[in-house]
Formats: structure tokens, C-alpha cells, sequence
């Protein structure tokens, strides 16, 4: 009856609009009253949910992504990828993948990826005749790259919810293959859907032009490899690098390009904090939640449940990826991990399949699920940006969902994909 309560409660309250932490929080209330425990337990749980040394890695990358949006970085990292590529055909939406994922290397967030890129991709593309639903389609599902790639703060927190025990360097690693399959896979359906509606090839803007392009964009680049080199070599922390991240983009925004005022990093300060302060409530109350699971054995009974099913590990691993594309249709990026890692992560373990592997396929699922109404994010996101409503963009985006199931399907059944880049690192 516990589950029932636990599961029953936190459903009606997101069907209600309640925002998820508060069904998260309530949730778990309701259901240790019922158990007679003392309520103070639940805070305790929120508490312990949050009080990680490593969490303290995910306000500063947010906080280095936000100042580098504002600084100047996102431009020049479309000026690049639009000298290198933009003369193809549909050019300004392979211009427009190629951004996000160098930019995701910096941020590490889909929400700044598709605010930032968005914000500068989509209106130019409109005026160059580009139909607004494409703009918003390509922008919104290559933005989740951002979440493949480091510094991706959703890594540590998958990390955090198996306990600690999975290396974030090799998250970190594991991530990149599959970033790049899902832009390439991207880029080409880019492609084909321009071809078919006829939209304009660019010109090639000569090389010097290109080279200025790269110098100017170097800066912001050299990032990418500092935390990932460093974070792989081990000479710091995945927490140090938030903070010289945070450095970095200072002396960059400030210092080289010279475009961000005091106001810009009152307004990046402000952003950090609050965006800082909804993830965390959320991964606290997701961290009661999922206390509560491991409490009434529900991984334990998702196991039995499962092998009853099948004892097949495609078969295993079929089922949870339409269990984890469903949740992601109503669920937020960092509680479906929370709370899907200590109810997923025995059975993997069981099948034998690496931990590392099904993080990627579980932050992957979840990339997918901001992008799948009611509650996609990163497709409000978009559609705010594109000024058109989400039905619009329902209807065309296909194509790009169809392109990100595939690399997620190669993911799944092919391990090495995730699994050879940190093999060669150990």
C-alpha cells in the first residue's frame, strides 16, 4: 500500500501542474506518514540529498555556462561553425548543430544550449528564408548534445545517485562518441530536410575568412579541453574544474573578448543562483523519493519483475528504454535520473552491462524526453524563442526524433560506442 501511496501521490500531482519537486516532496511525505515514521525523516532525506561535496560542481558549471552566453563565446562559436560549414546545403542548420555541440562542450546544459544558440541561430535563419519549425527543430534536438558531452552536470548527478561509485572522468568520456554520432545523425537529417524544401546552399566564404574565424573562436574552444584533460589526466577534480571553468570564463568574457559588463555578471550571478536553487530542491526531493524506493524494496521487486518477463538482456534493455522514453514524456531531467539510477542500475547489474553504459543510455532517454511535450523543456525553450507554438513544431519534428532514437538504439546494443574512448584512457 506504501508504493501504491508513494507512486499514486506523486502521479495525481503532476497531473494536476504541480511543479515536480513539490510532487516529489509531498509524495514522499504522504507516504511516511502512512508508515508511521517521523516526518522530520523526509527532510532528512532532502537534506542528504543535496549535501554531496561533488554537487557543488553543477552551480559552477552552470554559472561558467551562463557567463560565457553572455559573453560572447556562443557568437563566435557560430561565426566558426558558419565559415566552416555554412556554405553547405541548408547550411545554416548544419551551422546550427555543429554551435551546439561546441558550445554544449562549454555549458553543458541543454537549456543554455538551446537559449543561446537559439537566440542567434533561429532569427537569422528566418531571415534567410528558413521556415520558423525547422529552425526550432534543429535547434532544440541538437542542444541535447549538451548533455552527452562534458562538463555535462547531469553526468555527476548520475554519479551521484548510483553513490558515488561510477567515475565521472570516465561519464565524461563515455559521452563523447555518442555526441558526435548525434550530431552527425542530426546534421544529416538537416540535410535531407532541406533538400526536400528546397532551402538555399551558402557560400564558401574563402579560407582566410575561415581562419579569422577559428583564431577568434579558440578561446572559448580551449575550455572544452582544459576540463575534460584535466579532469581525465586527474589533475583535478570534476568539482575543481567547475571552478576553473568559472575562472577561465571570466578572464576570457572580460579580459579577450571584452563584451561582458558588470550588469552582464549581475545578470549571469542572478541566473546561476536561480537555476541552481530549482535543481537542487529538485535533486533533494528526488533523493527522499528515491530513499523511500530503496526503503520498500521497489528495485528489488522491478528485478523479479522484470526477469519474469524476459531474462534476455536486449530484450531487458528494449523494455527500459520505452519505460525511460515514457517518463521523459512528464518527468525533468534530473529527478527521472535520481530516481530511475537505484531502481535501474541493480538490474543492469544483473545483465551484466556496465554501468557506464547505461548512464549514457539513461541521460540520452531523458535528452530525448526535454524535447517531448508536456513537460519539455528545452522545447518550450525553443518555441519561445521561435515564436511558434509547440503543436507547430510537433508536427515537423520527426524527422530529428527519428535521427536521435537511431544513435539511441546504436548506444543500447552497441557498448563500444560508449565504452572504447574510456577503455583507452585506463
Amino acid at each position: 500500500m506504501a508504493i501504491t501511496i508513494l507512486f499514486g501521490a506523486f502521479t495525481l500531482l503532476l497531473l494536476i501542474g504541480m511543479p515536480v519537486a513539490f510532487c516529489l516532496g509531498l509524495a514522499s511525505l504522504a507516504t511516511v506518514l502512512y508508515m508511521g515514521l517521523p516526518p522530520i525523516v523526509v527532510f532528512q532525506q532532502i537534506n542528504s540529498g543535496m549535501n554531496a561535496f561533488s554537487m557543488l560542481a553543477i552551480p559552477f558549471f552552470i554559472f561558467a555556462g551562463d557567463l560565457m552566453m553572455r559573453g560572447g563565446i556562443a557568437d563566435r562559436l557560430i561565426g566558426m561553425a558558419a565559415s566552416l560549414i555554412g556554405h553547405l546545403r541548408g547550411g545554416l542548420g548544419q551551422v546550427n548543430v555543429v554551435a551546439s555541440t561546441l558550445f554544449g562542450g562549454i555549458s553543458g546544459s541543454a537549456v543554455a544550449d538551446a537559449s543561446a544558440i537559439g537566440g542567434i541561430m533561429i532569427p537569422q535563419m528566418e531571415k534567410r528564408g528558413y521556415a520558423k519549425d525547422y529552425a526550432v527543430n534543429v535547434t532544440v534536438n541538437a542542444a541535447i548534445i549538451a548533455l552527452m558531452i562534458p562538463p555535462s552536470h547531469n553526468m555527476i548527478i548520475y554519479s551521484l545517485a548510483a553513490g558515488g561509485n561510477i567515475s565521472i572522468a570516465d561519464l565524461f568520456t563515455a559521452g563523447i562518441v555518442p555526441g558526435l554520432l548525434l550530431a552527425a545523425a542530426l546534421m544529416v537529417t538537416a540535410y535531407v530536410v532541406a533538400r526536400r524544401r528546397g532551402y538555399p546552399a551558402g557560400i564558401f566564404p574563402g579560407w582566410p575568412a575561415v581562419l579569422r574565424a577559428v583564431v577568434a573562436a579558440v578561446p572559448g574552444i580551449m575550455l572544452i579541453g582544459i576540463i575534460f584533460g584535466g579532469v581525465r589526466s586527474g589533475i583535478f577534480t570534476a568539482t575543481e574544474s567547475s571552478c576553473i571553468a568559472v575562472v577561465y570564463a571570466l578572464l576570457v568574457t572580460v579580459l579577450v573578448y571584452r563584451e561582458l559588463d558588470l550588469k552582464g555578471f549581475v545578470e549571469a550571478t542572478l541566473g546561476a543562483v536561480r537555476t541552481t536553487a530549482m535543481v537542487l530542491l529538485v535533486i533533494g526531493t528526488a533523493g527522499a523519493f528515491g530513499w523511500l524506493m530503496a526503503f520498500l524494496q521497489v528495485p528489488k521487486a522491478t528485478i523479479e519483475l522484470m526477469q519474469s518477463i524476459s531474462d534476455n538482456k536486449y530484450v531487458i534493455l528494449l523494455l527500459i528504454n520505452i519505460i525511460l522514453l515514457v517518463l521523459g514524456t512528464f518527468m525533468d531531467m534530473a529527478p527521472m535520473i535520481i530516481i530511475c539510477t537505484p531502481i535501474f542500475l541493480p538490474l543492469i547489474k544483473a545483465f551484466g552491462i556496465d554501468p557506464v553504459q547505461f548512464g549514457v543510455i539513461l541521460i540520452l532517454n531523458a535528452g530525448i524526453g526535454l524535447n517531448t511535450p508536456p513537460v519539455g523543456s528545452v522545447l518550450f525553450v525553443g518555441c519561445a524563442v521561435g515564436k511558434i507554438t509547440i503543436g507547430e513544431a510537433m508536427k515537423t519534428i520527426w524527422p530529428f526524433f527519428g535521427a536521435s532514437i537511431a544513435v539511441l538504439l546504436v548506444v543500447t546494443y552497441v557498448p563500444a560506442v560508449s565504452l572504447w574512448l574510456p577503455a583507452l584512457f585506463r
